[in-house]
């Protein structure tokens, strides 16, 4: 899996550098428009994760030039401007997702594949697992083609479990996907297992052929039984 970083921010780029190393991602970077625009040209991308603010240029004339060669790089804009004039022209301009600085990498990771598995297997918005769907655009769930009735809550936790599906999710970046920067407030996960334990409840009921598997001491996993 191949993807480039375009990013100026030295921290960051850094920390997303050493994020792709530990995912096991074939990682390229480009500190400026001129290099990106460079490595654009000459190689594929799975994802290209964009800064739209780059000291030579916009992001989003990255952006512009890579939809008029018809190209298929996933793009994920990275940006510290939350305005949604921004996030509009973003995705008018043909980018998958739009993600506002700062974001938990747990959170990247998931909006990575999500990313990913809709352009190799042309299945917009659609994860597929033992004998259950999830529909992420329609945030809904079904489990031998009949639907399951999740919350808010219990449909991001299973979402990003089977994003995940090949590793095992701790509870800390499992919470900080979930609940974001509100985790800091919390002394306790007793409302993530209170989720999860009304979550493999339903699936159990609903006839899932997989489980939410605690892996002591470390977080969770998902397996297909």
């Amino acid at each position: 899996m191949k993807i480039l970083i375009v990013e100026d921010e030295t921290d960051l780029l850094s920390s997303l550098v050493a994020f792709s190393e530990k995912e096991k991602y074939n990682c390229d970077v480009a500190k400026t428009f001129a290099e990106a625009a460079d490595r654009i040209a000459l190689y594929d991308y799975d994802c290209i994760l964009l800064d739209i603010n780059l000291p030579d240029g916009s992001g989003l004339r990255l952006l512009e030039s890579l939809k008029a060669v018809d190209k298929s790089d996933g793009v994920i804009i990275i940006s510290a401007r939350n305005s949604l004039d921004d996030k509009i022209r973003g995705l008018t301009l043909g980018a998958d997702d739009y993600l506002t600085k700062p974001f938990h990498l747990s959170e990247l990771n998931a909006r990575i594949q999500a990313v990913i598995r809709r352009k190799r297997f042309d299945a917009p918005y659609k994860l597929l697992f033992a004998n259950l769907e999830i529909d992420i655009h329609q945030h809904t769930v079904k489990i031998n083609d009949q639907a399951v009735n999740l919350t808010k809550k219990e449909f991001d936790i299973l979402q990003h479990l089977i994003a995940n599906k090949n590793r095992v999710v701790s509870k800390t970046s499992l919470t900080e996907y979930i609940w974001g920067d509100r985790i800091d407030s919390m002394d306790s996960f007793d409302f993530l297992f209170v989720h999860l334990k009304n979550l493999k409840k339903k699936l159990k009921q609903a006839g899932a052929t997989l489980e939410i598997k605690n892996i002591y001491g470390v977080g969770y996993k998902v397996n297909e039984v």
